[in-house]
């Protein structure tokens, strides 16, 4: 247990730097004033990841999972309402955030109201986090294959890449000081995808040039 408390650290300071290469976007959104080129969906599904493993946190009374997601989502939220003011398709966005707020509003009548308190509650959150980290960190293998194709890094972030290396490892070493498989199973994905795409960088970057370039929750 002695290197829990190193453990926590390193998930809460390279979480938030994954998080906060979404400033990147911000930047250019206000500096722009136009939300063109910026990907929604991505910002609207990490804020509803960020919102679920805080209720995990909360009941398993997990300081470090609260408080990185609390960051998380409060980052999202910015993120989220610079693009509405930014941006041209107001319907969509209304839309889109709409279902959002109804599966989030779904959920919280299901697991507060509809389950018991305990470790059935619990479980069934874990594994719903899990899913959807799971498949936050897959979302990316389409454009690893185009990319493959191609020869082009236009749509990877090499600083996003590190950054989601270094967090996915540390939560798998976290959850596996937990003895805690809800953290660790969903978070090992990211680290393959993530050597996947720095190998990608090692392969076609030409000169050492990385790709400046930042997609939003592509782990």
């Amino acid at each position: 247990m002695e290197l829990l408390p190193l453990l926590s650290w390193a998930c809460i300071a390279f979480t938030i730097w994954m998080f906060s290469t979404g400033l990147t976007d911000l930047k250019k959104m206000r500096t722009t004033k136009s939300s063109d080129n910026i990907q929604f969906l991505p910002f609207l599904m990490t804020c509803l990841n960020n919102l679920g493993w805080l209720y995990y946190g909360i009941l398993k009374k997990d300081g470090t999972v609260i408080f990185v997601n609390v960051i998380g989502a409060c980052l999202q939220v910015l993120y989220i309402s610079c693009y509405c003011l930014y941006s041209k398709e107001k319907r969509r966005v209304i839309t889109q955030s709409s279902v959002a707020a109804a599966v989030l509003a779904l959920g919280w009548l299901y697991f507060c109201m509809l389950l018991p308190p305990g470790d059935s509650r619990l479980d069934q959150l874990g594994l719903t986090c899990s899913v959807a980290t799971v498949c936050m960190y897959a979302s990316p293998l389409t454009d690893l294959v185009a990319i493959v194709r191609s020869g082009s890094l236009e749509r990877l972030s090499f600083s996003l890449s590190v950054a989601t290396f270094f967090t996915s490892t540390s939560w798998v070493l976290y959850g596996l000081q937990l003895h805690d498989y809800y953290i660790m199973v969903p978070n090992t994905p990211g680290i393959f995808t993530s050597l996947i795409r720095l190998f990608l960088f090692w392969r076609f970057s030409s000169g050492g040039e990385m790709s400046a370039a930042y997609k939003p929750l592509k782990i």
